[in-house]
């Protein structure tokens, strides 16, 4: 009896701690999402302003908005005036009435390691010294480099390394980037699950994004302005509509919906107001 109730206690440790590592990542999100995000316009003190009435009300005629990355930045999929920049800077210039020049620097099939060497090789300086507003999308192409290399099997199996060797690159690039503009918006673009619900990776990818996407957040939870966009919420199985014929890059509706949720995130997530001389 001893002996099947220890391998009992085993297997719901086992159970135990495979919950733990599919769903806590999730809850985590979640709680986090919870904490940067305003309830109502009467829960910000004094201290605090919407991105949106920072950059209506900040001393600057014109916004200056950086994108880097990968292909989601450069806008693939779309035609070349569909792409999610331009489609908020455009939305965000008529809801601040402000003018928003926009640099839209995205390298399609990009590598976080990539993008890293060019920020610390200083590509990129004088846009990020004058930026408002800097859009980072990155960290996709590490999986599915590996996974056409060596199969998708094997970025699974890798998938500690390779989340561990991104975090160390985007915890660069952020820092090199807060070095040369402390006071600049970083915006950082969830990684999104654009499989159909029926693929035989789609349930593997839909438990393990969460744990990459976490790493987002607790990263942007130590930097000042700093907010990760929930791509998630409008790129997903249950929203076939809104990816291009490739099944994994977004269409123009798509990033019409990122743009929208960067909208929607500006207007409740919240920052510090600029000083007053």
């Amino acid at each position: 009896m001893k002996f099947f109730a220890y391998i009992l206690g085993l297997l719901a440790a086992v159970v135990l701690g495979v919950c733990i590592w599919i769903y806590y990542p999730q809850y985590q999100i979640n709680q986090m999402k919870k904490e940067s995000v305003s309830d109502s316009p009467a829960w910000a003190s004094e201290h605090e302003v919407t991105y949106m009435e920072y950059y209506r009300s900040i001393d600057k005629p014109t916004i200056q908005h950086l994108a880097i990355g990968d292909s989601i930045i450069k806008g693939y999929g779309a035609n070349p005036n569909e792409n999610l920049v331009e489609s908020f800077s455009v939305e965000l210039e008529e809801d601040i009435k402000k003018d928003v020049f926009y640099q839209n620097e995205g390298i399609n099939e990009m590598t976080s390691s990539e993008l890293n060497e060019l920020v610390q090789q200083g590509t990129y300086d004088e846009q990020i010294k004058t930026a408002d507003i800097i859009t980072i999308n990155i960290g996709g192409n590490d999986i599915l480099r590996l996974g056409f290399e060596k199969g998708f099997y094997e970025a699974i199996r890798s998938f500690d390394t390779l989340q561990k060797t991104f975090d160390n690159n985007l915890s660069s690039i952020t820092n090199r980037i807060k070095t040369l503009n402390p006071d600049a918006t970083l915006l950082l673009l969830e990684l999104y699950n654009p499989l159909e619900q029926n693929n035989e990776f789609y349930d593997v990818a839909d438990k393990v994004l969460p744990k990459w996407n976490l790493k987002l957040y607790q990263l942007a939870s130590k930097l000042d302005n700093a907010v990760v966009i929930e791509t998630t919420a409008v790129i997903n199985s249950e929203k076939p509509q809104n990816l291009a014929y490739d099944g994994v890059h977004p269409n123009a509706l798509g990033y019409n919906a990122i743009s929208e949720q960067m909208l929607i995130q500006f207007r409740k997530d919240t920052r510090e107001p600029e000083e007053q001389p």
